[in-house]
């Protein structure tokens, strides 16, 4: 059984669901590195760290103690002894999150983290740069995508679902923003490992993609998927 599984993708793939799933089911550490990098940034806020300043961001990420903990079922991100699962789901650190993530003394301490966490058990590792960049052994790499239209509804609903006051519109427009962020940043940009396998979540269930996963890592399956 492969002990790492990187998973990427972007924005409304499917990807964080899916992962918690895949997790679950073999008896693994669901790895949200998207909820780390939401952390810093939800910490340089509340320090009043200027980005820009690398000396200041680097000990912001020094000092960081992140840790996930599975709770009643779902895997809760903290700070220390605070849990911010709740606190870092927001716009402002989806967009905040994002360009924090483009900084390469962030990337560093991050990625330096990812790792050490994976050496304690297996991990299925979701992100954007798991499979080319924090895992690039990774023995099983798959990357998730779907219509951007697709994509955007589920942003939406998820959003309506946590009581947010949003339109279509401005999600579409936030997540065709971020997809520009992730995927033309200089410093490991979205896009998939030449070695992993692409599923076109579009018309598929979440239980669909996770069995389709199951099979893989179990059988050895490397064809690329797309329905």
């Amino acid at each position: 059984m492969a002990k790492i599984i990187a998973i990427d993708g972007p924005a409304g793939s499917g990807k964080s669901t899916v992962s918690r799933l895949l997790a679950a089911r073999l008896g693994y550490l669901y790895l949200d590195t998207g909820a780390m990098y939401r952390a810093v940034a939800l910490q340089a806020k509340r320090k009043n760290v200027d980005l820009k300043d690398a000396e200041k961001t680097s000990k912001l990420c020094r000092d960081l103690d992140l840790h996930f903990k599975t709770l009643d079922g779902a895997t809760r991100l903290f700070l220390g002894v605070e849990d911010i699962s709740a606190a870092i789901r927001n716009p402002e650190m989806d967009m905040l999150s994002s360009a924090i993530s483009a900084i390469k003394e962030v990337r560093q301490a991050m990625t330096l983290l990812q790792r050490n966490m994976a050496e304690q058990r297996g991990v299925v590792a979701e992100g954007r740069d798991m499979g080319t960049v924090v895992f690039p052994n990774a023995e099983c790499k798959f990357f998730i995508d779907a219509d951007p239209e697709v994509r955007a509804g589920r942003r939406y609903r998820e959003r309506l679902a946590r009581g947010e006051e949003v339109s279509r519109q401005e999600v579409e427009k936030e997540l065709r923003k971020r997809d520009d962020q992730d995927m033309t940043r200089a410093l490991a940009p979205l896009m998939p490992a030449k070695d992993a396998i692409l599923l076109d979540t579009t018309n598929l269930t979440v239980e669909e993609v996770v069995e389709t996963m199951v099979k893989t890592i179990e059988g050895g399956d490397k064809k690329t998927l797309k329905e």
